[in-house]
């Protein structure tokens, strides 16, 4: 069955995404700066990268970016922004569910609202496959969990994630975390505008 994420049109996402009532995609933006800015690292790994926002911040010394998703017309959006990482940047479209094992190794990994798609288990075999030192997560924080989209214009447009869709909570995921070998290092959130938030949450390997 086809992955709902793939018939998802990237301009509908990223206009629900920069809504003033939503504010996620200039959240985001801001919380991968501070991401790529915090390890040093010469091999990045971006789970979910979709049109690439953020990539803007990928530093001098991070020589070999990986942006992951399952989306093709997503990354060929997100190479054709980014010209200046020719080179650099690598676009892998893979199913984290069933294709975790291609993942190159890097050493650190980026997951931003990611691991709500694929789940725990999934993220943990995508983690050790990739074997990073260090993992950056941001996971949604919703006050009401069965209103995990925010409302917009757009918002029919993700009714079919429903089916793909995992609550994921800070302990929870630290816990799995802890299962494959990382402890957390780092905690931070980031307010939204429609009484959700962000949180980021990371991890270095033990």
């Amino acid at each position: 069955m086809q992955n709902p994420w793939e018939t998802i049109a990237l301009p509908d996402y990223e206009n629900h995404m920069k809504l003033d009532s939503v504010r996620q995609l200039q959240a985001l933006n801001r919380m991968m700066q501070a991401q790529l800015a915090a390890y040093p690292a010469e091999s990045v790994m971006i789970l979910g990268i979709a049109g690439g926002n953020g990539l803007e911040h990928i530093r001098p010394e991070q020589k070999t970016v990986y942006a992951v998703d399952i989306n093709g017309a997503y990354l060929r959006a997100a190479a054709e922004r980014y010209p200046a990482l020719a080179g650099r940047l690598r676009c892998l479209q893979l199913d984290l569910i069933t294709e975790a094992e291609k993942l190159p190794q890097a050493e650190l990994l980026l997951a931003d609202l990611l691991i709500e798609y694929i789940g725990y288990g999934a993220f943990q075999r995508a983690v050790q496959q990739a074997a990073p030192e260090y993992v950056s997560c941001v996971i949604q924080i919703n006050e009401d969990a069965a209103e995990w989209v925010s409302d917009s214009p757009y918002l029919h447009v993700f009714d079919g994630l429903d089916a793909v869709h995992h609550l994921i909570a800070e302990q929870p995921l630290t816990d799995a975390m802890r299962e494959i070998g990382y402890t957390g290092t780092f905690r931070g959130s980031e307010a939204l505008p429609n009484g959700k938030s962000l949180l980021r949450l990371d991890f270095q390997r033990r």
